[in-house]
This record gives structure tokens, C-alpha cells and sequence, in this order.
């Protein structure tokens, strides 16, 4: 009798137990994905030891691709150059599905419950969301202008520029259906945007006219302000090679760090006054500026022809610490979650750098095929990423 009630208990702990995963391998908290933009493929890096793992190919036009990733971190939406939105399993390396959405997107974004997905288009315009599972097209709201600095905002909801008209938007897709909110006039040819870390400000950078436009997205009534207006007015603009791009705008002690569009400098702001505080002349012009976790540091990129060089910058006392080299045409960076390292991705050199962020000593170099953005799943479950 006790053997056939312990066999009965057996077989009831074994029906209990989840069926096993039909999957080669493993966990996927120290994983990545680094866009090989000359080759259309992704390369799968394994974070812990510093090395790539695989390769995904057949994504199309990656020349400008960024991605976001699902909640349960396996999969990653990657938004082509070329209208393409492409579903990759991080498991099997393999593609999921795609879909040719539009004629030229610039980037995306997904909902905070993980179930939406938001792609920006410059051609013809506007915003699609799709469904995170099937990506079956959920709603295609149209525009008239390029649609730029596409974020998730909690609630469900996604916030947006148009470079051709200067307005901002948000859509809320809480509800049975979806509900289109105009944020206001904004100022003249804005050229991206960003959420800042604790979902309360947008903040809008302006390339045809001076200053910056932030939104307060806690209020129940958002209204546009600016601020900077004032800056470079006295100094002749320097030539533009490359647009900087705002999702790597960083905000640490108290303040915003912003590129200084025309000029070699850094701005640091006040984060709640919005007054100008210092500013850090700097090798080049300023792409990405991107806080280094759990540290005072912020580490700089830069344009064309100035773009081998990487500087960090201490917060407190706005001054340059360190310049490295990494390598041709320095593209991306892109921290440990924790700080401890960071990976710089050099287009021209075919590889990616690894450096300690205490000691500046190079750990690790990866072969890449014209590397540009680095993406761990980390940002899985990072508000405006």
C-alpha cells in the first residue's frame, strides 16, 4: 500500500512539472546583440565571457537598426533602415517573424506590459504598432512628417516627435482603443528625443533652432518648455557630420548632459531649474553621452572625422578624466548592468572593445562585421529603452 501511494505521489510531482523548454540552451540575463550593419545580421554576444556566440542573419537594412527587447528577455524587435521589422529568438537564433512595415523607419519601442510593439517611420510618416506575439498590425496612426524619438511611457502608452511640422504626440493604448494626444508645438526641426530613467520629463532636441524642449509627462495637462535657447548664439556653428542621438543623453548628479548641436561642447543642466550650469569642451562633436552605472562618469563619442576617440567625463566636476582609442569609427558603447564594463563597438576595425571602467584595461576583443549598436537584454526592463 505505501509503495503504490508513494508511486501515485511520484507521478502526480512529475505531471505537476512544467514541460521541458524546446530550446538548445540557456539563460539569457548576460546575452546581446550587436548590429552588424554592412552584412545585415546580428551577432549574439555572451556578456560573462566576453565572446560571441552565434550570428542571425537575413534582417535586411541595418545601416541605422536599433532593437528592444521582450520582458522574459528572449526575444528582440529590431527596426531596419528599411521599413523592416524583424522578431529573432535569442534561444535558437533564429527569426521569428517579419515584416515590411513601412519604406524607411528609424527606430522603436515597446509597451511596458511587453504586448506592444511601436515603430517610428519617416517614410510615409507616422506610427504602427503591432502585436508583440504575431506582429499583426494593432494601429497605424498616419502623419505627414518623419516621425522621430519614439519612447515607451508607462501606462501603455508611446510618445513621439515629427521633424517636418514640430509637434509631439502621445498614444494611449490602456484603454479598448487607442487615444491620440497632441503634447504641443515643440520648436523647429526636432532631431530626436528622449525619456528620461524615472519616466517623468521628454525631452526634445531641436536642430533648427536653438534649445531644447522638455515635457512634463507626470502632469495631467503636458505643456511644451524650453530652455537652452540662448546657447551658441555668440559662436559660429561647426559643420553637423552626424546627428547626435539623444537615447544617450545621460542624467546623473541632478543633471541633464546634453550635446551642444554646432558646437565641441558638453551642456550640463540643472534637472530641476533647467539652468545651464558648466560646460566641457570636448575632442569632437558629442553622439552618444551615456552614463556609466553606479559612478559620477559619463563616457562621450564622437562624429566624423573625429570618431576613434572616446572620453569620459566626471559629473561633479565637468571634467575630462580620460581619452581612450578603441578603434576606427567608434559607433556604440554600451555598459554592464552594474557598471563594471563597457563594450565599444569600432565599425572600421571590425571589432568590439572591452574595457575594465576602473582600470581602463582593455579585457576582451571581439570580432565583429562593422559593428554599431550594442544591446544587452538588460534593457529589457529599462523605461525608454
Amino acid at each position: 500500500m505505501k509503495t503504490s501511494l508513494l508511486m501515485a505521489a511520484l507521478m502526480a510531482c512529475t505531471l505537476a512539472l512544467p514541460a521541458r523548454a524546446e530550446t538548445p540552451c540557456c539563460a539569457t540575463g548576460d546575452l546581446g546583440l550587436v548590429v552588424e550593419r554592412a552584412t545585415g545580421s546580428l551577432l549574439v554576444i555572451d556578456r560573462s565571457d566576453r565572446a560571441s556566440i552565434g550570428r542571425i542573419e537575413g534582417l535586411g537594412d541595418l545601416s541605422h537598426a536599433s532593437l528592444t527587447y521582450s520582458p522574459d528577455e528572449r526575444f528582440a524587435f529590431v527596426f531596419g533602415r528599411d521599413g523592416g521589422l524583424t522578431k529573432v529568438d535569442m534561444l535558437t537564433r533564429q527569426i521569428v517573424a517579419r515584416t515590411l512595415q513601412a519604406g524607411n523607419s528609424i527606430g522603436g519601442a515597446i509597451s511596458d506590459d511587453g504586448r506592444l510593439i511601436a515603430v517610428s517611420n519617416y517614410e510615409p510618416g507616422g506610427v504602427k504598432v503591432f502585436d508583440a506575439d504575431t506582429l499583426a498590425l494593432v494601429a497605424d496612426i498616419p502623419g505627414t512628417s518623419k516621425t522621430i524619438g519614439l519612447v515607451d511611457v508607462p501606462g501603455r502608452r508611446f510618445a513621439w516627435a515629427t521633424w517636418d511640422s514640430g509637434e509631439a504626440f502621445m498614444a494611449d493604448f490602456s484603454g479598448a482603443e487607442p487615444v491620440l494626444t497632441k503634447l504641443g508645438d515643440v520648436g523647429k526641426n526636432p532631431f530626436d528625443a528622449v525619456l528620461t530613467d524615472d519616466g517623468h520629463t521628454y525631452l526634445i532636441g531641436l536642430f533648427g533652432e536653438k534649445g531644447v524642449t522638455a515635457i512634463d509627462l507626470w502632469d495631467a495637462d503636458p505643456k511644451p518648455l524650453r530652455f537652452l535657447q540662448d546657447y551658441g548664439k555668440t559662436e559660429e556653428d561647426l559643420p553637423v557630420y552626424k546627428m547626435p542621438h539623444l537615447q544617450g543623453w545621460a542624467f546623473t548628479e541632478g543633471q541633464y548632459v546634453l550635446p551642444a548641436v554646432g558646437q565641441h561642447e558638453l551642456l550640463w543642466v540643472d534637472r530641476d531649474s533647467y539652468a545651464e550650469v558648466a560646460r566641457t569642451p570636448m575632442h569632437g562633436q558629442p553622439v552618444f553621452i551615456i552614463a556609466q552605472p553606479g559612478s559620477p562618469y559619463v563616457w562621450v563619442n564622437f562624429a566624423t572625422p573625429l570618431n576613434d576617440t572616446v572620453q569620459v567625463v566626471d559629473s561633479r566636476t565637468h571634467q575630462v578624466v580620460k581619452t581612450l582609442t578603441p578603434g576606427k569609427a567608434v559607433l556604440h558603447m554600451e555598459f554592464a548592468p552594474r557598471g563594471a564594463e563597457v563594450w565599444i563597438s569600432s565599425r572600421d576595425d571590425n571589432k568590439l572593445m572591452v574595457y575594465d571602467t576602473r582600470s581602463f584595461d582593455v579585457l576582451a576583443e571581439v570580432p565583429a562585421n562593422s559593428p554599431s549598436g550594442i544591446f544587452f537584454t538588460a534593457r529589457a526592463h529599462q523605461t525608454g529603452l
